[in-house]
């Protein structure tokens, strides 16, 4: 299920089952460093993290990675990340361990290699800006890449993610849903940023929303509010269906 709030007047109120958490891990959208819409913006994560802090005292770790292998600490600085008691990760630090996707016939990889963080946290949040991409929707699951390893950089090409190059995007986005566990997605959307390739040259529509829920939940609601039907969110809602087929 998925939930529009007025972003004006959002304040986060953590589900119940939070409460169990000893740690909990943000997902941010901060790989680009530019500030909201094109990252998430320090005051929804303030908001999260002041919610969180009402139910639990338990551990926050926030954490992201650059496009281009680069420390992404200069970032957080220069995005105004300092949030009291919650500790600030690079993803490339991290030790990647290979996590067995659970549907038997995926669509475009058997396992992904994914950071130790994501297994020893307890709750897992992604936070995305409200991005369409060349029409797509670039969401709470799409949000998910900057947790996978980069490969090595060769010359002056930018590092793909590891194992990944040459296969459908989609396809990819609806195994990495399976395969990463995050319990809740949140868009801002108090903006749309639409864009070709690079958010830093988007345009802007005005929603005035923040969108919380499951993260498939919370990505279909956001593209029904776009208009748009990117076909990974169709993809997962046939793995789904085989899932629960099977189970």
């Amino acid at each position: 299920m998925a939930t529009v709030f007025e972003a004006a007047s959002f304040h986060f109120t953590p589900p119940a089952e939070l409460a169990w958490a000893r740690r909990v891990l943000i997902k941010p959208c901060a790989s680009l460093g530019a500030p909201y819409p094109v990252s998430t913006s320090p005051g929804l994560i303030e908001s999260i993290v002041s919610g969180i802090r009402r139910l639990t005292d338990a551990e926050i770790l926030i954490a992201d990675g650059t496009r281009d292998g680069a420390p992404i600490y200069p970032i957080y600085q220069s995005l105004q990340y300092n949030f009291n008691r919650v500790l600030l990760l690079d993803v490339k630090d991290s030790i990647f361990l290979e996590m067995e996707n659970p549907l038997q016939e995926f669509y475009a990889s058997a396992t992904f290699w994914v950071p130790n963080l994501v297994l020893r946290s307890d709750f897992l949040i992604s936070v995305a800006p409200f991005h369409i991409e060349r029409g797509a929707c670039r969401l709470s699951i799409a949000n998910l890449m900057g947790l996978l390893p980069l490969s090595p950089r060769r010359g002056r090409e930018l590092p793909e993610y590891q194992g990944l190059k040459g296969l459908d995007i989609e396809k990819v986005l609806a195994d990495l849903y399976f395969t990463l566990p995050f319990d809740m997605g949140i868009i801002e959307a108090r903006q749309r940023l639409d864009f070709d390739a690079d958010p830093r040259t988007g345009t802007l529509v005005d929603y005035g929303k923040v969108l919380v829920g499951e993260p498939y939940e919370v990505d279909l609601l956001a593209a029904r509010l776009a208009g748009v039907q990117p076909e990974h969110l169709t993809l997962i809602e046939r793995g789904r269906q085989v899932l629960a087929e099977t189970a």
